[in-house]
């Protein structure tokens, strides 16, 4: 099946446009309304004053190139459809649109189908009387001795400093002159695990094995130079920097990291991290990205570009621009840091006896030890069958505690406290932390005069406040509130009472309202008590004998 969103093939690159347009954040872009199958996105507030700096290219490589139009990049973009060059007519529009007395640069890379229909529009604008260059982008360093080097991500930093130059006012040959300057010191090479999905395509793309990237393919899709027998981010990163390095020797750079459009921000930033410790470090001035500037579709792969500064690229690079696509460039520092003393967050106690309290600690961690085969049981029906071992890791832990006597028995609101504490570092998942939500509060509570009953009850409403379940939900709650409050009005055994009721009424409850139940079916959940609800009944049960 494709993995691609659309809705009609035909027009997918007119309703993309459309809405990029419309999301514009400057509010500065329009599209020439002329034949539909001429697509070129131009500057609303374009003058014909200074040079006009046109680029483009098939589709999907977004932001570039409409991505790229605005005050201070180009003046204009022309769109062909999906990885296919935009036709003659469709530039030669754009040249005549945009283009005064003061001429038009055509920013190009070097595909076959970029260069013959924006060489041949231009020839025609001439014909005008329209003053016109070319300069053709050439940074792709896979194959060193292919005599015509792709076109790829570099071309934005070519577009940007060749803008900033238009946008100063300079001449139709000094813009030229500049970009092609970019050119002859701009390198690039790119890397990918997975290619692109192409819209209505129903074939699974296998040419990257599993554990494999390929380096150096082209953006749309095109094999690689070579294959590398890793995904591990520093090796990549090596051998991407390491013939980088070769081409472009020493120097201070820009370096453009450019996700293809597949890869994670917490990839690309992971990516980032490797970069700026790989061994171009001491040589990068500037980090632009990491982001999508020159993507090939959803290609889970990405590019670096580097780019020898001089001062005048440096402030064309930094100079502001009104587009969507653009990334500001950073300066390049390493990771700073704020000292901090980590916080102990420990409760302080010292062990003490109380023969009674040890009883009822023994009680309670005996009784979930011995749950444990039947709480899974119950939990394998209405959740992940784990509810016992949650529970019976929790009460060994204790019962060890207690058994080794290290607790403070006759310090009730420290005992509370502790065990809250032991249960967030050896109980598993949420229920962890809810049992030392409860225990943490309700030591709080009783260390601030509150009765045990009450104490337990606070306890009962930060889980409440915290978990987001309550009463009625189908979980633990549904034993434990009735057993504090009849704890609260009564005795041990009215709570137990209270709470094999409590525990009794989940079976016919059809709905779990919280909980690893709330996403099981009711059929599956008719007439299963819930696990939580039977191990609090349980444990009330056997404090009451």
């Amino acid at each position: 099946m494709s993995r691609f969103f659309f809705n009609d093939r035909k027009q997918l690159v007119n309703d993309a446009i459309e809405g990029m347009l419309i999301s514009a954040p400057h509010g500065n872009l329009v599209k020439l309304e002329s034949d539909p199958a001429i697509r070129v996105v131009v500057r609303a507030d374009w003058d014909k004053s200074r040079v006009a700096v046109i680029s483009g290219g098939g589709s999907g490589h977004e932001p570039a190139h409409a991505g790229f139009v605005g005050k201070g990049m180009l003046t204009a973009a022309v769109c062909g459809d999906l990885f296919a060059s935009p036709s003659v007519e469709a530039v030669l529009n754009a040249i005549v649109a945009v283009t005064g007395d003061r001429g038009c640069l055509l920013i190009v890379k070097n595909y076959t189908g970029d260069r013959l229909n924006f060489g041949l529009a231009a020839e025609k604008a001439k014909r005008y009387g329209l003053k016109v260059e070319m300069v053709i982008v050439a940074d792709d360093i896979a194959l060193p001795d292919n005599k015509q080097p792709r076109g790829i991500a570099g071309t934005a930093l070519v577009h940007k400093i060749a803008g900033h130059a238009a946008e100063q006012g300079k001449s139709l040959s000094d813009v030229r002159d500049i970009a092609r300057k970019v050119c002859d010191n701009l390198w690039s090479l790119g890397v990918a695990m997975q290619t692109c999905n192409l819209p209505g395509s129903d074939e699974e793309e296998g040419r990257i094995k599993q554990g494999h990237v390929e380096l150096g393919l082209g953006i749309h899709g095109e094999p690689g130079a070579s294959v590398v027998a890793s995904q591990n981010s520093k090796a990549i990163i090596d051998t991407l920097v390491t013939p980088l390095a070769e081409q472009a020797g020493a120097g201070r750079f820009a370096v453009l990291i450019n996700n293809l459009g597949g890869v994670s921000a917490l990839e690309m930033a992971l990516l980032t991290k490797e970069l700026a410790h790989s061994a171009l470090k001491e040589n990068i001035a500037y980090l632009i990205g990491p982001a999508p500037l020159v993507s090939a579709l959803d290609m889970k792969g990405f590019s670096l570009s580097l780019l020898k500064l001089n001062e005048g690229f440096e402030r064309a690079l930094n100079a502001p621009v009104e587009t969507l696509g653009w990334q500001k460039p950073v300066a390049f520092s390493p990771l700073r840091t704020l000292a901090h003393s980590a916080l102990q967050d420990r409760v302080e106690f010292t062990p003490s006896a109380n023969a009674q309290v040890a009883q009822y600690v023994a009680t309670v961690t005996q009784t979930l030890i011995g749950l444990e085969n039947r709480l899974n049981a119950l939990d394998a029906k209405v959740g992940d069958g784990d509810t016992g071992s949650t529970f019976a890791q929790g009460a060994r832990d204790i019962a060890q505690w207690l058994e080794e006597d290290r607790l403070p028995l006759n310090d009730l609101p420290s005992l509370l406290l502790l065990v809250g504490e032991r249960l967030a570092t050896v109980m598993g998942g949420s229920s962890g932390v809810l049992m030392s939500i409860f225990f943490t509060a309700a030591g709080q509570a009783l260390d601030e005069g509150k009765p045990l009953p009450d104490a337990l009850l606070n306890g009962l409403q930060q889980m409440k406040h915290y978990g987001g379940a309550d009463l009625g939900d189908r979980t633990l709650i549904d034993a434990l509130q009735p057993a504090l409050e009849a704890l609260q009005k009564g005795n041990i055994q009215a709570a137990a009472e209270a709470a094999k009721k409590g525990s009794e009424a989940t079976a016919s409850m059809q709905k779990a309202g919280a909980g690893r139940s709330s996403y099981v079916n009711k059929e599956n959940l008719a007439g299963v008590t819930d696990p939580g609800a039977v191990a609090v009944a349980e444990v009330f049960t056997a404090l009451g004998r």
